[in-house]
């Protein structure tokens, strides 16, 4: 059997080394200095996954991923981008390049070792892990201001779905306000609508958000709320539900 290709790409010697020890188990370890590197790389080498720092010389990690994105050979390859700790803004990069995964610094072995094998193992399903809740949510339209209340009915570390009779377009982008149960603390990260219809579980009608802009504390409070309240074999082994 054909051991994976992992391409890890970052401008930062110590970080690239770091990484491939994290991941060294999982497949066959390529590195790249910079963004430029990295897509030569991966339009040579068709890595099954790609890890990105979002910020590098000649090319950064946005930039990167939308070029993997774009082209025809490589477009169906995971990219995980490396964010910097609390940045927000670069937490929205990230998702307008369409990453499957993004991961702040300083990085876990286990939330990264979890992140590739679980895009290594569901090419086709990117999911992340999902819990369900029940939470009322403050739903704004970011350019009408207009405002509605929802019910959140689940989660996970990328998005939430929430329920709602009436539909926004695809890519519309919303502020939202929520609270996890049980905890004082509000959320507020802006999101955007990547689809509508039928929750697949519960059947009722609402919209899937992804994340957009979300701070490394927000993030670490759904990741960990997530993580509690998962099923035990999949906190194990870091496949979505």
């Amino acid at each position: 059997m054909n051991r994976k290709k992992i391409l890890i790409a970052d401008d930062t010697e110590l970080f690239r080394e770091l990484e491939a020890v994290f991941l060294a188990r999982m497949g066959e370890i390529v590195t790249a200095s910079c963004g430029k590197e990295a897509l030569e790389i991966a339009l040579r080498e068709r890595p099954d996954v790609v890890v990105a720092d979002i910020d590098m010389p000649e090319m950064d990690g946005e930039t990167l991923c939308r070029a993997i994105k774009a082209d025809r050979d490589l477009c169906s390859t995971p990219v995980v981008l490396v964010i910097s700790g609390d940045s927000a803004d670069d937490h929205a990069r990230a998702v307008r390049a369409h990453a499957d995964d993004i991961l702040a610094k300083p990085l876990s072995r286990i939330q990264l070792n979890v992140s590739v094998a679980r895009l290594l193992r569901n090419r086709g399903t990117r999911g992340l892990m999902r819990v369900q809740v029940d939470s009322e949510v403050r739903v704004c339209v970011s350019r009408s201001q207009s405002t509605a209340w929802c019910v959140a009915r689940d989660l996970s570390r990328g998005g939430i779905f929430v329920e709602s009779h009436g539909k926004l377009p695809l890519d519309t982008e919303v502020d939202l306000d929520f609270r996890l149960p049980n905890q004082n603390a509000s959320l507020r990260p802006s999101a955007r609508v990547i689809w509508t219809g039928k929750h697949p579980t519960t059947g009722t009608p609402g919209m899937g958000l992804r994340f957009v802009s979300l701070d490394r504390s927000s993030t670490d409070r759904i990741d960990a709320y997530v993580h509690e309240r998962g099923p035990r074999e999949t906190r194990r082994s870091g496949t979505a539900t």
